[in-house]
């Protein structure tokens, strides 16, 4: 049962990692590909797996590739094909974000994307976590009629940039959502909430698991450096209920 006025969205990358969030009680997924990376637009084969195996709302993160959120003309042609094609496959919602080379938002790109979404919502994405003036940059994404706005407060954390989310809910005045995501459990929110205001949450619950083969052929890596190709990242349930639960308390009070 969704908790009144309270949000809790959990960021998955596999079917299994969504089946597991939504044991957890999260009230939404957001979809991507390659977490590990800090996520990609996902493919269509994901997205219709994770609707298979679990009843929750689905957005979908859309971004091309790794990295800043200055595009070229080809990846922003991609983009906007992604944010077309997610709409045509039922998707609730698309999570974006371009920026200027002057770190403002590129509101001729957003209005764009806003214009394909069409009946979607929208989320801004953390691309709004280093954007040049987040002040300015949440008044644009109002003006554009974007509902919801994922930051950490400029910060590497969410409880580390706490005081300035204290100040953007202040002058959203409710306009716009402001969801809180880096760092989010249980603990977090617990602190965040009170400090904050904040009713909306976006954790990955992330654990580590060994993978499962026996032979291990060392010393040719596939990816990054530094990343071992003998883990796997999936969301962790108990983490997400431990998070479900705390907000659920501020429900009672």
């Amino acid at each position: 049962m969704k908790r009144r006025d309270f949000t809790l969205e959990v960021c998955v990358d596999s079917p299994e990692s969504a089946a597991a969030a939504e044991r957890g009680q999260a009230d939404r997924l957001e979809l991507c590909g390659h977490l590990m990376t800090g996520g990609v637009t996902p493919d269509e084969w994901l997205y219709r797996r994770v609707r298979q195996v679990c009843g929750l709302p689905v957005r979908v993160l859309i971004r091309p590739r790794f990295g800043d959120f200055l595009y070229t003309e080809d990846e922003f042609w991609l983009i906007e094909r992604q944010v077309e094609h997610f709409r045509e496959l039922g998707a609730d919602a698309v999570v974006i974000g371009c920026l200027l080379p002057d770190g403002r938002l590129d509101m001729e790109r957003m209005k764009r994307l806003v214009e394909l979404a069409g009946d979607m919502e929208v989320t801004l994405h953390r691309a709004f976590d280093v954007c040049r003036d987040p002040e300015e940059a949440l008044e644009q994404a109002v003006s554009l009629g974007i509902g919801t706005i994922l930051t950490s407060g400029q910060e590497s954390s969410a409880l580390a940039g706490a005081e300035c989310l204290a100040r953007l809910q202040k002058r959203a005045d409710g306009r716009i959502t402001l969801m809180a995501g880096a760092g989010i459990g249980a603990e977090a929110i617990r602190k965040l909430y009170p400090a904050t205001g904040l009713t909306a949450y976006h954790m990955s619950g992330k654990k580590v698991l060994p993978s499962a083969m026996e032979y291990r052929k060392e010393g040719v890596p596939m990816g990054l450096p530094g990343i071992s190709e003998f883990e796997i990242w999936r969301t962790d349930g108990e983490a997400v209920l431990a998070a479900s639960r705390m907000l659920s308390k501020f429900t009672e009070n």
